[in-house]
């Protein structure tokens, strides 16, 4: 069952995406990130083989979700991942079907889907999706993910009081409370903004993005998060 403390936690979970190293993945979780992505994107700067993603995730403590983040991947190549590194999420990240997100779910796999404010899967593809979560930013860049650039995360808001938001794309220690009070999401997934090159993440950033989440627990005085990330054991459905 998922953990009630995460569930009744008056700020937002945290997703640290983009891991290529088992020790930083370690770190990461000890510095009180609640879930972290392994990236199976080819032209991802932040992609890595299934050997990699299975020793980023055999560092994680069992607290922590691993979450692999695909692009129009077939059924048989996400639950192939899943098992092969140990995966408790899949972040679908491109045009895949509820059929696809329904039929993972049945399997025991939590998953998160993207959603675009600009673009197409966007706020209103929503309504067709049982999904864990939905991961929103906007679809500026070159590549699927928020490619660095912030945006107006208030337009989310309206959509994040109904269904569980994932705020992402752009996000930065320096700015993520102030993204949170916009939006007021279950949870943030951040990347580039905590690291040091891409892929490789910078542990002082991820402290100083982690206490600015928790600094924002004022603002879930009246509204209290729903857990959108659970490790394998802690699922609902588990």
């Amino acid at each position: 069952m998922t953990d009630a403390s995460a569930m009744n936690r008056p700020y937002p979970q945290v997703k640290i995406c983009g891991l290529t190293l088992p020790h930083e993945a370690a770190q990461c979780a000890a510095l009180g990130a609640d879930a972290i992505g392994v990236v199976f994107f080819p032209r991802s700067p932040r992609h890595v083989t299934a050997d990699q993603a299975r020793a980023v995730v055999a560092a994680l403590p069992e607290t922590v979700a691993a979450v692999g983040v695909f692009v129009n991947a077939s059924f048989s190549t996400i639950m192939a991942r899943v098992e092969c590194c140990g995966l408790s999420m899949a972040q679908l990240h491109g045009r895949e079907s509820a059929g696809l997100a329904a039929r993972l779910k049945t399997e025991g796999v939590g998953v998160i889907k993207s959603l675009l404010v600009d673009g197409k899967p966007g706020f209103d593809d929503a309504s067709g999706f049982d999904v864990d979560g939905y991961l929103v930013e906007c679809a500026k860049g070159p590549l699927p993910g928020g490619n660095a650039m912030a945006w107006d995360w208030g337009v989310a808001r309206d959509f994040g009081n109904r269904l569980p938001l994932v705020l992402a794309g752009g996000l930065s220690p320096d700015n993520v409370a102030d993204a949170i009070g916009s939006a007021l999401p279950a949870a943030v997934d951040v990347s580039s903004g905590v690291e040091a090159s891409p892929g490789r993440k910078d542990p002082d950033r991820v402290a100083r993005l982690i206490a600015a989440v928790r600094s924002t627990a004022d603002l879930y005085a009246a509204k209290m998060t729903k857990t959108v990330f659970c490790p394998k054991g802690q699922r609902p459905d588990a």
